[in-house]
């Protein structure tokens, strides 16, 4: 198993920036794609951006590109989202969420945080 823990939502104005933290712990050995996803009242989650643990080079959305950058320290198992230029309709609960090598979909998931971007 292996347990996800988020942390560095909250409120912030428009253009301003945050970084979220997704720390994994566990079997993390076997993991190969780290996730970012958020989900808006009424709305279905969204991809955000991806990574494949094993590279450095990450995927976007299109409305996050640009502004948005995913990033892994393997040493502390650990995925980042640094958010740039933030806007109001980026507001969410951010989901970090992964996926091993015995699984076609995202098998673990975060708690979620929220991020709120004020106008």
């Amino acid at each position: 198993q292996v347990q996800l823990v988020e942390s560095g939502g909250g409120l912030v104005q428009e253009g301003g920036s945050l970084r979220l933290s997704c720390a994994a712990s566990g079997r993390t050995s076997g993991i190969n794609v780290m996730a970012w996803f958020r989900q808006s009242p009424g709305k279905e989650r969204e991809s955000v951006a991806d990574i494949i643990w094993s590279y450095s080079y990450g995927y976007y959305a299109d409305s996050v590109k640009g502004r948005f950058s995913i990033s892994r320290d393997n040493a502390k198992n650990t995925v980042y989202l640094q958010m740039n230029s933030l806007r109001p309709e980026d507001t969410a609960v951010y989901y970090c969420a992964a996926k091993d090598c015995t699984s076609t979909a995202y098998n673990y998931w975060g708690q979620g945080a929220q991020v709120t971007v004020s106008s």
